[in-house]
């Protein structure tokens, strides 16, 4: 049975492997892309609230909040929370930050106010119910707001599968092997993950495969390419299909209406009653 994972254990490691690889910078590199877009679409007058759950040592938060927004950064681990601080510390942006020692589950009993864009980043594949995380963080997306999600793709597992020949594994339904620590515990459909969002009343913007090849190219292959070329590839291919659902994450971006009840704090507000009790 899976159960929620907490990186307590292998924070150094984790982050590590994450963020200082080919990997990782593919990963930053395409998604804040698509922040970028996202950002522009919120038109800020004034600073933003972002809620970064699950957000480990908060890579792209941080640059977020390098324009001047800030932050809640929740995440269920207090190692990962601590390697968070000496980042945002060393960074100079501790002041724009609120760091949380909460699951992501429980982040509303800690939120004073809805936010105006989500981070929900590598989080799903690690958890019990990932629907349930899901809808929880929708219920803490401010009306108008964007909730930006990113997720291991169950197609990009299945096919990584495919070519290395491992059909026996996939025939058993590709249990999770846990003597890879650092591999997701699931890949999650994303069919599943549109129709949680669109059920929910969120309007779909955008999707982009995150590293749509690059996971499948054989280590031993003889070849013509640089680092350089491949990043640039990948930009080209993530936003187009059949591409973009091989990415072995995907992320998409869903806005929630104006006209949407939010919850915070523990309690159900609908955007009209707060202008009335504001006004």
């Amino acid at each position: 049975m899976i159960e929620d994972r907490n990186f307590d254990d292998l924070a150094q490691k984790f982050a590590k492997n994450i963020y200082g690889t080919a990997k990782g910078q593919i990963r930053q590199t395409v998604v804040w892309q698509d922040l970028e877009q996202i950002l522009a679409l919120l038109e800020a007058d004034a600073p933003l609230h972002i809620l970064d759950a699950g957000g480990g040592i908060g890579q792209l938060s941080q640059k977020i909040a390098e324009l001047g927004h800030r932050v809640t950064l929740c995440d269920l681990s207090g190692e990962m929370l601590k390697l968070a601080e000496q980042e945002i510390a060393k960074n100079g942006l501790l002041e724009q930050y609120r760091l949380v020692h909460s699951s992501v589950q429980d982040i509303g009993e800690h939120m004073s106010e809805p936010a105006d864009l989500v981070l929900f980043h590598a989080v799903m594949e690690w958890l019990s119910d990932p629907k349930d995380a899901l809808e929880r963080l929708l219920a803490q997306t401010k009306p108008g707001g964007i909730i930006s999600v990113m997720f291991y793709n169950y197609n990009g597992l299945l096919f990584k599968n495919l070519i290395c020949g491992n059909l026996t594994h996939i025939e058993e339904g590709m249990p999770h092997r846990k003597r890879f620590k650092l591999q997701p515990q699931q890949g999650i459909k994303p069919e599943d993950v549109y129709s949680w969002l669109t059920d929910a009343g969120f309007s779909i913007l955008g999707k982009t495969g995150v590293r749509t090849f690059h996971d499948y190219m054989q280590t031993t292959m003889v070849g013509d390419y640089s680092f350089e070329q491949v990043l640039e590839m990948e930009q080209k291919l993530c936003r187009q299909e059949p591409y973009l659902s091989l990415g072995r994450y995907i992320h998409v971006y869903a806005r929630k209406p104006l006209d949407q009840e939010t919850v915070f704090g523990g309690e159900e507000t609908s955007n009209d009653n707060r202008n009335k009790d504001n006004g």
